[in-house]
């Protein structure tokens, strides 16, 4: 006799559950944006947000949440390689700080 593995799998309940928290967050979003808040207000808030659908996301449509930890280490390095890339390297980082954008 062999004993087999039993291994969480999620439900379709839960994705759809997921689903609609994403769909909920995309309304606050929309209504914020015509709340004509302050720049700052509405940027910490919608960030906050876009960081909560994207933690959602990789979590559960990614499948994510059910690797192991070591895994999610290993990706930070190379997170944190992109944003010194786009910050430093990339000649569009370059562009912009000299040749900033005026509104009409």
């Amino acid at each position: 006799m062999s004993t087999a593995e039993t291994t969480h799998e999620p439900g379709n309940t839960l994705y759809l559950m997921v689903f609609g928290a994403l769909l909920a967050i995309v309304a606050v979003e929309v209504v914020l944006t015509y709340q004509h808040l302050a720049t700052g207000t509405l940027l910490t808030a919608l960030l906050a947000l876009a960081i909560i659908e994207a933690t959602l996301g990789v979590a559960y449509f990614m499948h994510m949440k059910y690797e192991k930890r070591i895994l999610f280490w290993a990706l930070i390095p190379y997170l944190l390689l992109c944003f010194i890339m786009m910050n430093h390297i990339w000649r569009d980082a370059s562009r912009v700080i000299a040749h900033p954008v005026q509104s009409p």
